[in-house]
Order: C-alpha cells, then sequence, then structure tokens
C-alpha cells in the first residue's frame, strides 16, 4: 500500500476561511493542495502557503510582497499562496496584491490561529498516535524518554527545542511527513488557557501531565490554578484516548476529575506508595529502583513483575518519569522486549554530565522550579565524594518566591551538601543564604561568573557539583570560565608535584 504524503487542500482551506482573494490571471496557476507551510520568508520552499505571523517586534506581512510577487524570483522561491491577517493588510492592499501575484490570498482574523488550524488538519491526515506532555517541572526529559521508548515503532517525530508553545506544536505537526510512526508534542503554558488551545491543535491520542508544582505560580496564583491548567491538555484528548499522570497526588486528581471522564493510568515508585492518601485511586504500574539506582523493574498493581530494564539517566525524579514513558510504550502496544537498550539525547542543560578536570558537574542550567531543583539536589546527595551546589534564583513564583527560596537551600542544608553558592544579590538570595545556615561552606555572589572564585578555593578532582537555576539566569555562562580555571589548578598542582 503507497503512503500518501499529507497535503492542505484549497477546498479545505476554504471550508476554514471562505474563498480567497484571487487576481484575474490567478485560476491557470493555482495550486489544488499545499505540501508545505512555511512562516519564515528564508526558510519557503517553492509552491508552500505562507502564514505571517505579527510578534512583539515582527510582522511578517512585510515580506508578503517578496514572496508572493515575481519581484522575489532569483532571490527567493515564491509561495504557492498566502494567509494574511485583516489588521495588518487593508481589503485594498490584499485585492492588488492578490491581483498583481495571481495566487489566492485568504484573509483572517488572527494568522497565529490560522497557523494552529494547519497545524490540525496535517495532523489529522498522518494517520499515526500523538503524544502530548505537560507538566510543572520534567516535562522535556518525559517528552525525550517517550520519543525513545516509541523508537520500536518506526520514525517519531517530537518537539525540540522551545517547540512547546502557540508556535512551536503547530511547526511540530507540519514537519512530520508520511512515515512518521508516532508525534510527541510538548506543551508549556503561562497561564490559563494555553494548553487547551495546543490541545485542540494537535488532538492528542495519550496525554501526559508529569507533576503539579510551583513553576508559575507567580501568574496563576495557586498549586490548584496550575492543576486547573495542566489538565486543559484533555481539551481535545480523544474520548477513546488516555491521560497517564503520577499516582497519589490529590490535587492533580480533583482537577482532572472536573474535566476528564474518560481512561487513567496512573504509575508511581512502589517505595513511595505508603505515603499515598488511601482513598486516592492506586497506581496500576508500580516501580522498583534497583542496583543502588541503575536498574528499574516495573510491576503491575498486583505485583507481577512486567520489564526490567537499566536506566537511561539518572535519578529517582528520572524513574518516575520513566514510569510515564512506559505507561505510554504500553498503550500504543511497543513490544517491552524492545526497550531493553533505552537511548536517550536530552537537550543541553537538562541531565547533562560534565568532567572538568577531575570535577564531575551536573550540569541542570537549563531552568528550574522548586520542585526541579529538589530533584536535582536529591540526585546530587546520592552520589559519592564531596558534593556542591550552585544555585541560582527561580523566577515567576509571585509571593511565595522567598519562602520557596528558603526551601530549596533549606533542603541543600539537610542533605549535608559540602559546600553552596548562592548567584543572587536580592530578597531570594538573602532568602537562601539565612535558611542554608550551617553548611560547612556558604558564600553569596551577585553575578553568575563570580562563583568561579568561591568554587576554586573549594573543589577539588572526585568532587560533585550541581549547577541549577531558572533560564533566566543563565548559569551555563559558569561553565567556560570554571572550566578554564580547573584546568589551569589543575596544570599547577600538577607543576608543583614534578621532581
Amino acid at each position: 500500500m503507497s503512503i500518501v504524503s499529507p497535503r492542505l487542500r484549497a477546498d479545505q482551506l476554504e471550508a476554514l476561511w471562505g474563498p480567497p482573494l484571487r487576481g484575474t490571471a490567478a485560476a491557470p496557476s493555482e495550486p489544488e493542495a499545499f505540501t508545505a507551510v512555511a512562516t519564515d520568508s528564508r526558510r519557503l520552499a517553492s509552491g508552500a502557503l505562507f502564514v505571517p505571523l505579527v510578534g512583539e517586534r515582527f510582522d511578517g506581512h512585510a515580506f508578503l510582497e517578496t514572496v508572493l510577487t515575481a519581484s522575489a524570483a532569483g532571490a527567493l522561491p515564491l509561495a504557492g499562496g498566502a494567509v494574511a491577517q485583516r489588521d495588518s493588510l487593508s481589503s485594498a492592499a490584499a485585492h492588488a496584491l492578490a491581483s498583481r501575484s495571481g495566487r489566492p490570498l485568504w484573509l483572517v482574523d488572527d494568522t497565529l490561529l490560522a497557523y494552529q488550524q494547519l497545524g490540525g488538519l496535517w495532523r489529522r491526515q498522518l494517520g499515526c498516535p500523538l503524544v502530548a506532555v505537560t507538566g510543572s517541572a520534567g516535562k522535556t526529559t518525559t517528552r525525550e524518554l517517550i520519543r525513545a521508548v516509541l523508537q520500536p515503532l518506526g520514525p517519531v517525530v517530537a518537539s525540540s527545542g522551545n517547540e512547546n508553545n502557540d508556535v512551536g506544536v503547530p511547526l511540530t505537526l507540519l514537519r512530520a511527513g508520511a512515515d512518521c510512526a508516532a508525534l510527541v508534542v510538548e506543551m508549556g503554558m503561562r497561564g490559563l488557557g494555553e494548553i487547551e488551545r495546543l490541545s485542540r491543535c494537535a488532538e492528542p491520542d495519550v496525554a501526559v501531565i508529569t507533576n503539579i508544582g510551583t513553576a508559575h505560580i507567580g501568574r496563576l496564583g495557586s498549586r490548584e490554578a496550575i492543576g486547573t491548567a495542566k489538565c486543559e491538555i484533555t481539551a481535545a484528548l480523544r474520548p477513546d484516548g488516555l491521560i497517564v499522570i503520577p499516582a497519589g497526588d490529590p490535587l492533580l486528581e480533583a482537577a482532572l476529575a472536573r474535566v476528564w471522564q474518560g481512561r487513567v493510568r496512573r504509575v508511581a515508585l512502589a517505595a513511595e506508595q505508603a505515603g499515598f492518601d488511601p482513598a486516592l485511586p492506586p497506581a496500576e504500574r508500580l516501580g522498583v529502583l534497583e542496583a543502588d539506582g541503575r536498574e528499574l523493574a516495573v510491576a503491575d498493581a498486583a505485583g507481577r513483575e512486567l520489564l526490567r530494564l537499566a536506566m537511561p539517566l539518572e535519578g529517582v525524579h528520572n524513574a518516575r518519569n520513566l514510569l510515564l514513558a512506559l505507561a505510554v510504550a504500553e498503550e500504543l502496544a511497543v513490544p517491552l522486549a524492545a526497550l531493553q537498550e533505552l537511548q536517550v539525547q536530552v537537550p543541553g542543560g537538562r541531565s547533562r554530565r560534565l568532567e572538568l578536570a577531575g570535577v564531575t558537574v551536573l550540569d541542570e542550567t537549563y531552568n528550574a522550579s522548586p520542585e526541579a531543583v529538589l530533584a536535582a539536589l536529591e540526585l546530587l546527595a546520592a552520589r559519592p565524594g564531596r558534593r556542591f551546589a550552585v544555585l541560582g534564583t527561580m523566577l515567576e513564583l509571585g509571593e511565595r518566591s522567598l519562602e520557596l527560596h528558603a526551601a530549596v537551600a533549606r533542603r541543600a542544608r539537610d542533605l549535608g551538601l559540602d559546600g553552596l553558592v548562592v548567584v543572587d544579590g536580592g530578597a531570594e538570595g538573602g532568602a537562601m543564604l539565612e535558611a542554608a545556615a550551617g553548611l560547612p561552606r556558604l558564600v553569596r555572589v551577585d553575578g553568575v561568573t563570580a562563583a568561579v572564585e568561591p568554587l576554586l578555593a573549594w573543589l577539588e578532582p572526585n568532587d560533585q557539583l550541581l549547577l541549577k537555576a531558572s533560564r533566566g539566569v543563565a548559569l551555563e555562562a559558569l561553565l567556560p570560565p570554571l572550566e578554564a580555571s580547573l584546568k589551569e589548578a589543575s596544570l599547577s598542582r600538577d607543576r608543583s608535584s614534578s621532581p
């Protein structure tokens, strides 16, 4: 059976937006369908449908003339047609452009919404399952774990980088081709209503919520509101679809029950079950970390072992994430025997391990929420040798910011770290400094690179160092000067020890 490549037919677009504007010479050359969609004129495939998006600092409508008319010949491929926003292009200008170009031009109220509609049309033609992932922490790692466990099905298309928003989700969908065996789409949010829009664009077959934490609590006001926002992922979840969640969270259970009456699969680590409210639904899949955390055994609720595999990523938090991914694999009929050698590639700043002059650096610099920092601290504490951390601020925590910053610093103290550098000269840094009092080495610095000096005085070969802060802190800027300083210190030691 031949595989038909997805395409967007002109009659489908007319059903969405009505007939396009057409010039008198348009009919003979007008495309019957579009096999590509572009929002960037620099990456335009010939004959693609061009969708100019409007941002705070740009307006793609400035390139409509270029991509639609012969004046662009020799410089850029020409679009086969375009969409334009009514408040960015007057009716007269739109009619004139359609007439000059001989290509169809649809006028819509919002080109971003139109882009999402196109992503949805494209997705429906693919015929492969789509998994959507959201949560307060661990979204991207869980996305990559799901991508890995679905590889036995064939080519998997997944969100890349920051493609978890209103633009990134349709971009991911439109990148999938006819050979796509599964789609994995990450969905982020900063407020209510955003994940609902993304769910309606993607129409998931399976949805995963990693957790309900305190990331963005400054914007939403409470964990209850965050739970409501995350459960919007069910807005267009297929009625016979499945949602996968961690067991034991009453807030998540309550938020989900308000919007979803379909199938739910719950997972948990067996060691954590004792702390769950017995009135809550139990986990159907249980995990046990063995071999000093290097192996995960998975059993059903009756205790029958289903699978045993090596942990592809370190840490208890990643064992939870892996359980979520394995539940997705089971739902999509991936043979369990095919999952023994999982290869997972996570983006930079997440679960990355570096060796700098004998010091092991746990690079977790990409982003941070209170839950993610606590998980990273637990991972650090489980490693051998002396353990140090550099913690920066966590953003968008609102009126609870001082309390939550103090909580993570207090945990660093209670775990018995050998040293902590707090990177922040403001009130949050002060709260962390006070809460961590009692650590044998404790320093507060105003800027990222200022952390090099105390670290250089503390660190020795075989030490462990965690770096963790919100994206806005750019804590990864510490790595180059720290590496250079540690290498120089290592060379100095070697020279001084030479006869």
